[in-house]
């Protein structure tokens, strides 16, 4: 069965490349994202393939069809708290484009991922809006915060991944831990380039300033961690500018460094063969942006299970007619 995505968002294609990695066969018939150094990186890596603009100017009829939509969407306010106004109720936020999409291409299923405050955003009214006009869609919808060190990575980032069907006999759960043990180890360089050691004065302030906080019973500082530690921080996208949420120690005295490019890749599961064309700063960016590849290599192994089990009793349907 070839399976047809379209990848919202979609930043440097994270979520694309876990489908890719799970199901058979995919082609990403559509793919929209704004940042001009992540459609860079994006086609880099997908063979150049095209990739459209700012959503809220794509006209539905320009969406292809397909059976899945991705998106890691932006989490912007709500206008209104309940949904007193229906339908117009999402109009001005990005999500509104996702679900314009949903009601006028009818895709069998969708993933969205989004960060782990969405779940607590204006009191759980926005998550509770976006689940209802899901619903209102026609989907069967679940959601799960999940964390990347449960799944093989050593970061402690959390997301909030919602899954929908338009089928709603088809049987989905979330992945559950895979209980292997986290290593920083694992996605550190041997050798590294002097430039990512950080400098006394940046090494000075961001003790500094830990101490401050500390004294105000404030816990914001930076986050030091060495190849035997179990994981890092969650790494951001303001990772570049002063690498403070994941620091690596060094031996023979030598201050902290940040991690390179490769290795913030790696903490994100991609693999070692994707390119990364862009600057250092524009990589940071890119990657503390992204999605941790094996959690939604894991959900996808899921919404697998579910589509094989649609197949299966079609199957059945058609031998007993």
């Amino acid at each position: 069965m070839m399976l047809k995505v379209i990848d919202l968002f979609a930043g440097i294609g994270g979520i694309r490349l876990g489908f890719e990695q799970v199901f058979p066969e995919v082609k990403c018939v559509m793919t929209s994202e704004i940042d001009k150094f992540a459609v860079q990186t994006y086609q880099a890596n997908y063979d150049n393939e095209p990739v459209m603009g700012d959503i809220t100017k794509i006209e539905i009829d320009d969406v292809p069809e397909h059976d899945i939509l991705l998106a890691g969407f932006p989490c912007q306010p709500f206008s209104q708290a309940g949904l007193k106004k229906g339908f117009l109720d999402t109009r001005g936020t990005l999500f509104f484009d996702i679900e314009r999409i949903l009601l006028g291409r009818r895709p069998k299923a969708f993933l969205l991922e989004n960060v782990k405050q969405l779940k607590g955003h204006d009191q759980g009214r926005t998550l509770f809006t976006i689940i209802k006009h899901l619903e209102a869609a026609g989907y069967r919808v679940s959601y799960q915060v999940l964390a990347a060190k449960d799944f093989g990575v050593p970061q402690n980032r959390e997301r909030i991944y919602i899954v929908g069907f338009l089928d709603h006999s088809l049987p989905f759960s979330f992945p559950k831990p895979i209980g292997v043990p986290t290593k920083v180890g694992n996605i550190l360089d041997c050798i590294v380039d002097e430039k990512y050691t950080i400098s006394d004065r940046l090494w000075a302030g961001h003790q500094r300033r830990k101490n401050e906080n500390k004294l105000k019973g404030k816990g914001f500082g930076f986050g030091l961690v060495s190849a035997e530690s179990a994981y890092t921080n969650t790494m951001s996208a303001r990772y570049y500018k002063d690498g403070s949420e994941i620091l690596i120690a060094q031996e023979h005295g030598k201050n902290p460094r940040k991690l390179t490019p490769r290795e913030a890749a790696r903490l994100q599961g991609f693999p070692d063969l994707f390119k990364i064309p862009v600057s250092d700063v524009q990589a940071y960016k890119q990657f503390g942006n992204s999605v941790c590849v094996p959690v939604i290599r894991a959900i996808a192994k899921q919404m697998l299970k579910a589509f094989n089990q649609e197949h299966e009793v079609f199957q059945l349907v058609q031998e007993v007619a």
